[in-house]
């Protein structure tokens, strides 16, 4: 990333804070969310007069469950800990973030896996296999893993927490190699690695060392080497269809390629219909804005955002991955200023920039 500064506490701070904002203006409180069409989120955007004209503030764009376990891995992170010890420690932090899940519509894989964690008991904080565990809970929460582990020689510390804190709820390849995913490229924004090698970066460097966690570690070793290839299959169809297999492109993007197209294009690279629901498409997506979008905020919200998809998710990864790249720059104030927990995400920022330098 040619031209940028090295990041600062203050892009720590604006990608824990943006990260927030982006959830809770992709969730609305849940009328953006489960809305399946990016049209229709548009035109009401519109009426409230544009996201510019936008305070995110309570009672009425509160954040969602994507923040409120963001915020449960980055404070667990803070703490310092490591292995073992910090495997606890976020469990622990899953199952007290859950008591705070009202109006926050945190998913069933979610709910269920945090109730079986027993934090401080021995392998208290796995959970078995899940066939279905191929969501992006996991994903939505693991980029500040990237900012405690930023450098390239941290990968193996960076993979290993990403994946077993990432099981801890979603206990699926799709699932958990999510988590690896935001991480990474919240780790890459910090290293301003070109964002054209952040997809070859994930599949050739990144998994491989995460199926090694997975045999080192001898927990559930054959479910997940059978549904293992899956994920860098789905990544390496969205990489030669951008034109990024070689990873430097330039990018290849479809024209026209606006609100409509977008949504036809994010339903495309899911599981379900419902695009960036899953842990392989949520960080494709937010990587395909900041792609699209470059400095240009407004443009980031409108492709990781205001979509007919898994908004809140997709945004969350896509804003924090911003905020390390380019600070606060060019974002309207009210779009984070008055943020729900606002302080914790500022704060766990400043410590995680400490332990990671």
């Amino acid at each position: 990333m040619d031209g940028l500064k090295a990041a600062t506490v203050e892009h720590y701070k604006a990608a824990m804070v943006l990260s927030g904002a982006g959830d809770a203006l992709g969730y609305r409180q849940g009328s953006w969310e489960f809305n399946l069409s990016g049209p229709d989120i548009h035109m009401e955007l519109q009426k409230l007069g544009g996201l510019k004209k936008i305070t995110a503030s309570l009672p009425n764009w509160p954040v969602s469950d994507d923040t409120v376990l963001h915020l449960a891995t980055a404070e667990a992170l803070a703490t310092g800990k490591t292995e073992e010890e910090l495997m606890h420690e976020v469990a622990a932090r899953y199952v007290e973030g859950m008591k705070d899940m009202n109006g926050r519509a945190p998913g069933n894989t979610t709910i269920l896996s945090v109730s079986k964690l027993r934090p401080g008991k021995e392998n208290g904080y796995r959970v078995p296999y899940n066939p279905k565990g191929a969501g992006c809970g996991a994903a939505m929460r693991s980029m500040c893993i990237g900012m405690r582990y930023p450098k390239p020689d941290q990968l193996l510390s960076l993979v290993f927490v990403a994946v077993e804190t990432g099981r801890m709820t979603h206990h699926h390849p799709i699932g958990f190699l999510g988590s690896v995913a935001s991480a990474l490229f919240a780790s890459y924004a910090i290293q301003r690695r070109p964002l054209a090698s952040w997809g070859l970066g994930l599949i050739s460097e990144a998994c491989p060392v995460a199926k090694q966690v997975i045999i080192d570690r001898g927990f559930a070793v054959e479910e997940n080497q059978k549904e293992w290839d899956s994920f860098s299959e789905k990544w390496q169809r969205y990489l030669d269809l951008r034109g990024l297999s070689n990873g430097e492109g330039p990018v290849i993007w479809p024209s026209p390629y606006g609100v409509a197209e977008r949504d036809e294009a994010y339903k495309s690279f899911s599981l379900t219909g419902w695009g960036g629901s899953c842990g392989h498409d949520a960080p494709m997506i937010a990587l395909d804005a900041l792609l699209g979008a470059g400095s240009d905020w407004e443009e980031l919200m409108n492709r990781a955002a205001f979509h007919g998809g898994d908004n809140d998710s997709t945004a969350a990864i896509a804003c924090c991955c911003w905020g390390l790249l380019y600070g606060t720059k060019g974002v309207p104030t009210g779009n984070y200023s008055k943020l729900e927990y606002r302080d914790r995400l500022e704060r766990s920022a400043r410590q995680l920039y400490a332990l990671s330098h």
